[in-house]
């Protein structure tokens, strides 16, 4: 599903495991597994428009005219639940440039605070991927879409794996021109600014350190 500037990735599998995801009873292990299962088909989603060129080859039987990779890209992961997305994306691409960007939320007032920046030199001509789990209130996307803008960051990707409206439109509003991917919109946050349905805290989760 698609609307104007976020697309909404569909498949049974994803539907699947995302399903997985949100229920409470889901463990550490299994929470991981289906996180990677998610990711990979949203960055697979994400990568589709990345431009390709002619690469000569020689198979074991003969000469073959093939493609590889033309654009560089970057992937800006933010800290630290972005680390979950960044492991299923090295597998397809090992050796991708990887910037990072450490937001803490603020329980109080659910502002993130930046305690973090770590980027490569990012050109124009670079694609560079965001990637979040929880597309929430904006803030940590805003403020980091933000910091590449200044870094020279022309082409850019916001992926997530849940994302509420609040947290779409407030991106939509400061970067009309970066596209959303993500594998589901939810009902709205709470007052606590948390996505409900949702699936919880996805760092505490994915890494085991729920209470």
């Amino acid at each position: 599903m698609k609307t104007e500037g976020v697309t909404v990735v569909d498949h049974p599998l994803l539907v699947h495991s995302l399903t997985i995801l949100r229920k409470k009873e889901t463990g550490t292990e299994e929470f991981r597994r289906h996180a990677g299962i998610v990711s990979k088909m949203l960055i697979l989603e994400a990568t589709k428009q990345l431009t390709l060129e002619d690469e000569h080859i020689e198979t074991p039987l003969a000469p073959f005219e093939g493609k590889r990779l033309a654009d560089d890209v970057v992937v800006v992961p933010v800290l630290r639940a972005g680390l979950a997305m960044l492991f299923a994306l090295q597998d397809f691409l090992p050796s991708v440039r990887v910037g990072f960007v450490g937001l803490e939320r603020d329980e109080e007032t659910a502002i993130a605070r930046e305690y973090y920046q770590k980027l490569p030199k990012i050109f124009a001509s670079h694609k560079v991927l965001v990637i979040d789990p929880m597309l929430a209130t904006g803030g940590s996307f805003d403020d980091t879409l933000n910091l590449l803008k200044a870094k020279g960051a022309k082409h850019m990707v916001v992926i997530c794996i849940v994302a509420a409206p609040e947290g779409i439109e407030r991106v939509r509003k400061h970067h009309p021109e970066v596209p959303i991917i993500t594998a589901a919109v939810d009902e709205k946050l709470n007052d606590k600014a948390y996505i409900v349905p949702g699936l919880g805290d996805f760092g505490d989760r994915y890494f085991g350190t729920e209470l």
